[in-house]
């Protein structure tokens, strides 16, 4: 979802290596560190060839913004951060990331149909900046671009091997994309969803994907939630497709958060990133801990906060969130922000370690 406000006005008055989808390494890093052809020079906002292009990175050295030396904000302990930004009219509207075993490969994509791929550069634990950045367009099954037949709005991302799942919200459709074809020259065939996808609001549809690979009850299954489609009762409508068990379910919805994005981490535990947006109270975050276990057709699932933040912090519209684990045993996530292309927003990069 596009979300637009002043930061300005409301901050003036107020197993090892395993993400998301606990991949084995060697699939993950070979799906995010296939080296692309030769680039071509970037010269169009909608991108239309592969082109490298430079990010700069400005370091956030903390996350609290009146008191500097505060690392712990619930479960978690800041890392480090970046405010990435680049000449490249293109770069922004990110919607979501999936990184490699190691955390340092990435695919990233705007809800323009734009994708990016690149490596993140590290000094120790700390993220420095981005290197071999790439931008290159969703194509689709004739091999156009995307947006050539109307659809963009891409918010939600899921890996399963060399098999890349692309949820486009506004249409309402998921597309998938075989990464082992080309990389992010591959074309996009839509991927049959519920027919009850199709009847989710305009503008609030698939906000996260997770595919539960090997080793988990729901192996096979993409988990689908929808932003802000509501059941009768007021909560968030979410799907299982495929797997054992296909169906619908619900995630409880509160004090009027919605969904962003998801993680599933080794430990079987689903993490849901959460965002909400008012006028009055600015704009909040919000990380929430699903058993895995929990979720089946019909249930209506639910778990507890393990992190909070506003714009008492350094937050920006937080919409994609992925976690990898290092050799010294630590979970880390990582989350990027949708700067929505306004010159008032940031597109911010953040990691933090969770902390038991």
């Amino acid at each position: 979802m596009r979300e637009t406000f002043s930061r300005r006005r409301f901050l003036g008055t107020t197993a090892a290596g395993l993400s998301t989808l606990a991949l084995p390494a060697g699939s993950r890093a070979q799906l995010a560190t296939q080296p692309p052809p030769k680039p071509l020079p970037p010269d169009e906002h909608y991108v239309a060839t592969p082109a490298s292009i430079e990010v700069r990175a400005r370091p956030l050295p903390s996350f609290d913004n009146s008191d500097h030396s505060r690392v712990r904000f619930g479960k978690l302990e800041y890392r480090s951060g970046l405010v990435l930004t680049s000449a490249f009219q293109g770069f922004g509207g990110l919607s979501g990331l999936r990184l490699d075993a190691k955390g340092e490969r990435f695919i990233s994509f705007s809800d323009k149909g734009s994708w990016f791929t690149g490596r993140i550069v590290y000094s120790g634990r700390a993220m420095t900046g981005l290197d071999d950045v790439e931008a290159a367009p969703m194509l689709g099954p004739d091999g156009r671009p995307i947006t050539a037949h109307g659809m963009f709005d891409s918010e939600s991302i899921a890996l399963d091997g060399s098999i890349v799942y692309i949820g486009l919200e506004r249409v309402n459709k998921v597309l998938r994309f075989d990464f082992s074809k080309g990389f992010t020259r591959s074309r996009g065939e839509e991927f049959p969803m519920p027919p009850a996808v199709k009847k989710l609001p305009f503008n609030k549809g698939l906000e996260a994907l997770v595919f539960v690979p090997k080793g988990f009850a729901l192996a096979g299954t993409l988990i689908a939630i929808s932003e802000r489609g509501l059941d009768p009762q007021g909560n968030l409508i979410a799907f299982l497709v495929g797997g054992p068990t296909p169906g619908q379910f619900s995630v409880r919805r509160t004090e009027s958060f919605d969904v962003s994005d998801a993680v599933l981490l080794p430990s079987g535990e689903l993490l849901l990133l959460e965002r909400k947006f008012s006028l009055l109270a600015g704009i909040g975050i919000r990380i929430r801990r699903i058993a895995l276990n929990s979720i089946m057709p019909g249930a209506v699932v639910d778990g507890p906060s393990i992190f909070d933040a506003d714009l008492g912090q350094e937050i920006d519209n937080m919409e994609g969130i992925d976690a990898h684990v290092t050799p010294e045993g630590d979970t880390v996530l990582t989350m990027v922000s949708d700067d929505n292309f306004s010159l008032i927003q940031r597109t911010l990069l953040l990691q933090f370690a969770l902390v038991e």
